[in-house]
């Protein structure tokens, strides 16, 4: 982790202030403004149909205004998460459908966290890491992820299981300690760490167990004619979504995965 490079100055900046509401949003859209790549991206997601703007949004500070502070700082910080990791020539290695993961988990989590009264944002860039230590391990220790790889493949076993018999350690694991390397809040590293232990641990906090289920579900928003049912059986029993909500969750799921998807992955 420590090869890695740290997150650029304005992300550091972004996550100090998560829980403050008083930010000078002039000045945030100044410092985007500077960043050619990263403001195309946010004038993107503000023209999308997502937010169903009637006139071009052609400034950042439009977007910001449109968008939401919250949800801009949350995207700059997930394009910031994306663009330290190097395009990935490994053919053993599908980088695009990683992201398409990670996007389309994020995208889950953050729609269903009013539900648990989380921080939609939190929820977001937990959804956006949870799987980050997978990238770790196939970018940092390349040998190793084949031989991973190769262990889940003769043992018919998990990818959990194969990195601890390979490596001692697994992804959620190096997820979560590389969000605390990148100051992400404790709860968020909690998140990463325990997102596949949710279902069996009862005593994982709210943040965790929405992690693990969007991780589930982020599986069937990102398929063709993708339905809820049959997560659509069990979540109402851990997510308190009132049944006639479903279908305009679902909606937004799939609505809001497909604008994402066109912004931030590679």
């Amino acid at each position: 982790m420590r090869a890695l490079p740290s997150l650029p100055q304005l992300v550091m900046e972004l996550q100090a202030a998560m829980q403050q509401e008083d930010i000078d949003i002039h000045t945030l859209a100044e410092r985007i403004t500077l960043d050619a790549a990263l403001a195309a991206r946010i004038l993107r997601l503000a023209n999308s149909s997502f937010y169903g703007v009637s006139s071009k949004v052609v400034t950042v500070q439009q977007a910001v205004s449109i968008v939401g502070f919250a949800s801009i700082r949350t995207l700059v910080t997930a394009c910031s998460i994306i663009g330290n990791f190097a395009p990935h020539r490994d053919a053993a290695f599908d980088l695009v459908g990683f992201w398409r993961h990670a996007t389309a988990t994020a995208v889950c989590a953050r729609v269903l966290a009013p539900y648990m009264q989380l921080n939609p944002e939190h929820a977001f860039i937990a959804g956006m890491l949870h799987d980050i230590g997978r990238l770790v391990i196939a970018t940092q220790c390349q040998e190793q992820y084949l031989q991973v790889a190769r262990f889940a493949r003769d043992n018919d076993c998990g990818l959990l299981i194969a990195e601890n018999a390979v490596l001692g350690i697994d992804h959620a694991r190096i997820g979560s300690a590389l969000a605390t390397h990148w100051h992400f809040p404790a709860l968020i590293g909690e998140a990463v760490a325990g997102h596949h232990q949710c279902a069996v641990d009862a005593g994982q906090p709210a943040l965790t167990v929405l992690i693990g289920l969007a991780n589930a579900l982020a599986h069937v928003v990102d398929a063709p004619g993708g339905a809820l049912a049959p997560l659509s059986c069990v979540l109402p029993f851990m997510i308190p979504v009132p049944e006639d909500d479903w279908d305009r969750v679902r909606g937004d799921m799939v609505t809001l995965f497909g604008e994402l998807c066109q912004v931030l992955t590679p």
